[in-house]
């Protein structure tokens, strides 16, 4: 949104730019210091995106870790939540459950560069239609099967996909 828009209720989190304005509302626990600043991933948002950096981060963790767990890990690529994990993941037709030890590269390329693309447009204030995310139970726009959804990680968080079209494992390694 433009930075001079008005904010409306009470969000958790405002950063205003020059341009531009982002509202959170009910986020998680956010810490903001120099160390914490230090240990972040390459920024999904960057004028020149790191694709291979992110690559490289996502082979040094276990690789017995899913890719929806992976893309919301900070030290790895900053920046991508849990609205945008579910959507790049069902633009890249790929299961959250996939362990990363199961994807190619060239998935994981795909991957962030769609969770990219899609942030990049919703920053521009085109915010793409929403695919998977808080669809469970209605109809995948794709394939018509029906959208899923689940708890997934340590701390966690609701992660949304279709279980036709998204290759890879399903939840639970099923």
């Amino acid at each position: 949104m433009a930075a001079d828009a008005p904010v409306r209720g009470a969000p958790w989190l405002v950063l205003t730019g020059e341009s531009m304005k982002a509202v959170l509302r009910g986020g998680a626990v956010l810490e903001l210091s120099a160390r914490r600043m230090s240990a972040l991933g390459p920024d999904i948002l960057a004028p020149e995106l790191d694709r291979e950096t992110i690559v490289s981060n996502l082979r040094r963790v276990d690789q017995q870790s899913t890719i929806g767990e992976a893309l919301l890990d900070q030290r790895l690529v900053a920046g991508i939540g849990n609205v945008w994990r579910s959507e790049s993941l069902w633009q890249a037709r790929v299961s959250p459950w996939s362990r990363l030890a199961d994807l190619m590269d060239d998935h994981l390329l795909t991957i962030v560069g769609q969770a990219a693309e899609l942030m990049t447009v919703a920053r521009d204030g085109n915010p793409p239609r929403r695919e998977v995310y808080r669809r469970t139970g209605r109809p995948c726009r794709r394939c018509g099967a029906v959208i899923k959804s689940s708890k997934q990680g340590e701390s966690p968080r609701t992660v949304y996909w279709c279980h036709s079209c998204q290759q890879g494992k399903e939840r639970g390694g099923a």
